[in-house]
């Protein structure tokens, strides 16, 4: 199963894909994100890898995110892998004449009759959580820009 959410924010594919890519941004794109911070050298690309951590529940929750995939203001991938679930988020970025729309896909995958059993009720958490990051994302964008005109 998947899910999906498609927004359209009114700035440039550069600013909307450098943001969401930045990942010091997360807390502020991402309800349960407490923080995240890159963990390997350089600028993001595919094989970059980001702690997370989450308040799930009211539990911290740590989990490592790895860019699988990574197209400047095209698109990218993230993946986690954690006791037989494999969580992908992919973003698509389209520029438009006064902005950007960006498409989201979150798959998961289970491995085992135990994660099979209990993949709905993931499933039911992840997107209660994260269904609607791309309109905090459109927000947070859109605000900063009123801001600095």
């Amino acid at each position: 199963m998947a899910f999906k959410e498609t927004v359209y924010i009114k700035a440039p594919v550069e600013t909307v894909f450098a943001i969401a890519t930045d990942f010091k941004y997360a807390s502020k794109i991402m309800d349960n994100v407490v923080k995240a911070e890159k963990l390997t050298e350089g600028p993001v690309q595919a094989g970059t890898q980001i702690m997370e951590l989450r308040n799930v529940r009211a539990r911290a929750v740590e989990t490592i995110l790895h860019v699988t995939e990574f197209i400047a203001n095209q698109k990218y991938t993230v993946k986690s892998e954690s006791a037989g679930m494999t969580v992908v988020y992919e973003y698509l970025f389209q520029a438009q004449e006064d902005g950007t729309t960006v498409d989201f896909k979150g798959t998961i995958r289970s491995k085992g009759m135990k994660n099979m059993l209990i993949k709905p009720f993931f499933e039911k958490i992840l997107k209660k959580e994260d269904e609607n990051h791309l309109v905090r994302l459109k927000e947070y964008i859109e605000q900063q820009k009123r801001e600095i005109t």
